[in-house]
């Protein structure tokens, strides 16, 4: 198990884990009924915390940021030295926090996507886990909610009993909804941005070489270039940009902004 702790990439903090210690601090978190925030961030994750002050402060806030992309990955090893062998997939994540929540009793709730895909997650889930006790299912409304929104919603996840909630809304959204839901969920809450779309079948993922060697990004770029364009082809140069900042020596801030005004996405 690898655990370093928080290392900052271009002043995102995120943590030098690998899958064992990333599972270890969520369900440490689920048995003791605490709140935790919990998100996966590639590039694209780690530019919008650059891109917004007061998103980097919601990011530097979470209790727990794994590397999902292998470039996130290859920065903390560059920069850190902390000698990551594999990065902590969001997809991956999922399903061994599943797995895990199947093994050690845990009650899952699933928040987001639409009606239908929300449908063909639950079947595959129930498929591979078959012991698995999922306690309810929600989907997306794709607008803010209000407070009596938020409030019902709270509700009806504290009554179901869950011990671990999945968010898929997708990145910034799902880490917004996460921040500003934590403090009313004792649990852990895991936003997992496309995992419920690819354990659905809905999206195929790249092959297996492709995201070893960090090409994951040309073959969604393919899959979904009207969506995906500007995040590949833009934000990603710039990252590397930065990166090389980083790595001869220049300082990125950790602080943000805090958030002035309330945006539950859901």
């Amino acid at each position: 198990m690898i655990d370093h702790g928080k290392k900052s990439v271009l002043g995102i903090l995120i943590d030098a884990v690998d899958y064992e210690g990333a599972l270890a601090r969520i369900l440490d978190a689920a048995q003791m009924r605490r709140s935790y925030a919990v998100s996966a961030l590639a590039v694209h994750g780690v530019m919008t915390g650059i891109e917004s002050p007061q998103h980097k402060y919601r990011l530097n806030d979470f209790d727990l940021i794994v590397p999902d992309g292998q470039p996130v990955r290859w920065a903390l090893n560059l920069v850190h030295g902390v000698h990551l062998a594999d990065r902590v997939y969001g997809p991956e994540l999922t399903l061994r926090s599943l797995k895990m929540a199947e093994e050690e009793g845990l009650q899952v709730f699933f928040y987001g996507t639409t009606p239908a895909i929300l449908e063909r997650l639950l079947t595959r889930v129930s498929e591979l886990f078959p012991k698995l006790m999922i306690v309810g299912a929600v989907p997306s409304k794709f607008r803010n909610l209000d407070e009596a929104e938020c409030d019902a919603l709270q509700q009806s996840i504290l009554a179901s009993g869950a011990q671990l909630l999945f968010v898929g809304l997708g990145c910034p959204r799902q880490e917004v909804f996460v921040h500003e839901m934590k403090e009313r969920l004792p649990m852990p809450l895991l936003a997992v941005g496309a995992a419920f779309a690819f354990i659905a079948g809905e999206l195929s993922q790249a092959p297996p070489t492709m995201q070893r060697h960090g090409l994951e990004w040309l073959y969604r770029l393919k899959e979904e270039p009207k969506r995906l364009w500007r995040r590949y082809l833009i934000l990603s140069p710039h990252y590397l940009y930065l990166l090389a900042r980083q790595y001869f020596g220049s300082q990125f801030s950790t602080r943000g902004t805090v958030p002035i005004t309330k945006v539950r996405f859901g």
